[in-house]
């Protein structure tokens, strides 16, 4: 067998299964090698210069350690592919190349004028070297909405190369399994529209999308569920991805995501009011960039997540899911199960309870009692600490808007889409300053009326310490008039 930088775990293991144990005990990082799902997943994926990367340790090292423990155990003399000796586990004179091209079709230059130099760097591109890529346009103050900008045109450089790749292959239940089930019904429903639309595009008349209405309607039903897949992509993966310095593709695809709920809003309303023309552009563009933002997730998104996160991070996200909900229905497997080896790990966001009393300044209560009270509030209340990270949010029945235990922990920049940073870092910084105690909102909800404040929190000595959110529906509210001094149920 020949070893190179290329070489997979998978195929390694499936060689030689005794390098298990050999690769869990040569870097504490590698122990998630025992797991059998993860050799499952990430083991077909995973090359030898991505797992030296993982482990941060020189990749000709890794390489002839392997083949050391091969020639050791079997006998088995083993090629060593020579420039992979050598080779650097994160390459960054490629990303820096990448970069550079990049740059260059930012500043619309010709693609034909950097063909040569970008064929030479993206025979063996792999997905989070393009992260890495981004990330460094980013912090080098490129904004995420100028990456957004080009974002189709990055991946569409990288699609030949991408399409090489294996989709992850993940067990039921897991998060990415559910997101790739997601994934396939948007597909389908993206080319049922497409082909309802080109029969439009030759009868342009409206008996035709009279004809076409039931079956469209449908189409666009489901393509509406992507609201809840995009909130759970953003309330539940990013936070964890951002914690492993993940920052790139969670702005960019934040901001993405909104332009297509915008375009899916316009082409809802161009259908319902019979606008022909705008329905057929704006259809077009709806399901264009939806199933873009499928391949980008599939291709890109995914497997980085499953390179990055661990399997506990990955329960975590599971356990948080159904806080937020799914685009079709909940996932028919209960992940993770028995025979997981995690299964029985503790959750790392779970607050452990304490029976005693907690002494308040006008009375105590138990932490059950203080966490019963804040759920049973009829507002949704989320805090947020002088550090500007979410610590707490009220689990009421029925939220106003999304929320899930991924945010705990999570910059408020983060929990917010790229166009709304301006107004959140212009309120955190006023209420530090002093300047400001308070800042009101309200917006029309489909047929809710939201109120949304948010509060400086001060100590005694008037120290900044927090922000506080309280969300309400006032819908009721506002149509009180008059007087109830009575008791009357009845009327409720």
């Amino acid at each position: 067998m020949k070893i190179s930088s290329k070489t997979t775990i998978s195929q390694l293991i499936d060689a030689y299964p005794f390098l298990v144990d050999f690769l869990v005990g040569y870097h504490p990082k590698f122990k998630l090698l025992k797991n059998k799902m993860m050799r499952a997943t990430m083991g077909k994926m995973a090359t030898l210069k991505r797992v030296a990367g993982i482990g941060e340790v020189p990749l000709g090292t890794l390489i002839m350690g392997i083949a050391t423990e091969i020639e050791k155990q079997t006998g088995e003399s083993i090629e060593i592919d020579k420039e992979s000796e050598t080779e650097s586990f994160t390459d960054t004179t490629k990303i820096a190349k990448l970069k550079a091209i990049i740059l260059d079709l930012h500043k619309d230059v010709p693609f034909e004028n950097v063909k040569k130099r970008f064929d030479e760097l993206i025979a063996d591109v792999e997905p989070m070297e393009i992260v890495a890529m981004e990330e460094q346009l980013i912090k080098e103050g490129m904004s995420a909405e100028e990456v957004k900008r080009l974002s189709d045109l990055h991946v569409t450089l990288f699609k030949g190369v991408l399409d090489e790749r294996d989709i992850p292959n993940v067990p039921d239940g897991h998060p990415i399994h559910t997101f790739l089930r997601e994934n396939k019904v948007f597909t389908n429903a993206v080319a049922d529209v497409n082909l309802l639309l080109q029969q439009l595009r030759i009868d342009n008349t409206l008996e035709k999308l009279n004809e076409l209405k039931q079956p469209l309607q449908e189409a666009i039903d489901i393509l509406s569920q992507i609201e809840i897949h995009y909130q759970r992509k953003e309330n539940q993966l990013f936070p964890f991805l951002e914690k492993h310095g993940i920052t790139a593709p969670p702005q960019v695809m934040w901001a993405v995501d909104d332009d297509i709920r915008e375009n899916l809003k316009q082409t809802r309303e161009a259908f319902e009011s019979k606008n022909l023309q705008s329905f057929l552009e704006r259809g077009e563009l709806c399901i264009e960039a939806i199933g873009d933002m499928v391949y980008k997730e599939n291709h890109i998104l995914f497997p980085i997540s499953l390179e990055a996160l661990e399997e506990l991070e990955w329960i975590n996200i599971r356990k948080g899911e159904n806080d937020i909900g799914y685009a079709f229905s909940e996932p028919s497997v209960d992940w993770p199960n028995a025979t997981s080896d995690s299964s029985d790990a503790e959750d790392e966001n779970q607050i452990e309870r304490d029976a005693g009393l907690i002494k308040l300044d006008t009375g105590q209560m138990t932490v059950d009692q203080i966490n019963l009270l804040l759920k049973h509030l009829p507002v949704d209340m989320t805090f947020v600490d002088e550090n500007d990270q979410v610590r707490y949010f009220s689990a009421g029945k029925e939220r106003l808007f999304p929320r899930s235990p991924g945010i705990i922990g999570r910059k408020v920049q983060n929990c917010h889409p790229p166009k709304s940073l301006d107004v959140v870092n212009l309120i955190v910084d006023e209420f530090k300053a002093g300047t400001k105690d308070n800042a009101d909102f309200w917006i029309q909800l489909k047929e809710k009326f939201i109120y949304i404040r948010y509060f400086a929190v001060r100590d005694d000595e008037d120290t900044f310490r927090g922000t506080l959110e309280v969300s309400q529906d006032i819908t009721n509210i506002r149509s009180l008039q008059g007087e109830r001094r009575l008791l009357n149920w009845d009327v409720e």
